[in-house]
């Protein structure tokens, strides 16, 4: 993703150009999207929106990225990393697993899997920033649990796709597959208790 960090210049008016291109995108789709009503959207020239990103595919990426590095950044950084891991746990896969099975997070995925054939570096930018960030941070925190001997876990990383994997178990699949259009809170609690208690059960300390 160097060439689209050499690129795409900010300005003024780049979070406003931002958020006109994020409804747009998500009502839609990228093929969908025109840089008219994007820049409709935004209140601003096709000349200003121009002006930061040299075309759609930029765009689209800035808006996909900003998005996955919001949402890894509230599950991670707002949770009280030295409570009871249980609890930790619980909270970061509910708010993982909310914000994947919401409407916006669906579409980000299903228009960056869309893309990826044509344009690889739309696909490497949604992983950089979501799925990498969250299995980073995951990983961070198990080390710390198991300095603090409330975690055994030979491999962080490993463990930290184990428990994402987990916490998609069910809800995730139907909602791709069409099979259903939304999921309940009482869904999402059922699930990640669950994942919780299979990771407990696996890397919990003896």
């Amino acid at each position: 993703m160097t060439e689209t960090v050499q690129i795409v210049r900010k300005g003024r008016k780049f979070t406003q150009v931002l958020e006109g291109a994020r409804d747009v995108f998500m009502a839609d789709g990228f093929e969908g999207a025109s840089v008219d009503d994007i820049a409709k959207a935004a209140g601003v020239s096709k000349a200003t929106l121009y002006s930061y990103f040299p075309d759609k595919r930029f765009l689209f990426v800035e808006v996909a990225t900003t998005e996955c590095l919001r949402q890894a950044d509230d599950a991670i950084h707002n949770i009280d990393r030295s409570a009871p891991p249980r609890q930790v746990l619980f909270q970061v896969g509910t708010h993982f697993l909310r914000f994947i099975t919401s409407t916006l997070g669906q579409q980000i995925f299903r228009i960056c899997v869309a893309e990826s054939d044509r344009f690889p570096d739309i696909g490497q930018a949604f992983y950089a920033s979501g799925p990498a960030v969250m299995r980073r941070e995951m990983a961070e925190y198990f080390e710390q649990a198991v300095g603090r001997g409330e975690l055994q876990i030979d491999d962080l990383i490993l463990a930290a796709d184990q428990f994402g994997e987990l916490c998609k178990a069910d809800v995730w699949p139907r909602l791709m597959f069409g099979v259903s259009k939304t999921v309940t809170d009482a869904e999402v609690t059922r699930v990640v208790e669950s994942a919780v208690d299979m990771f407990m059960a696996r890397y919990g300390a003896q």
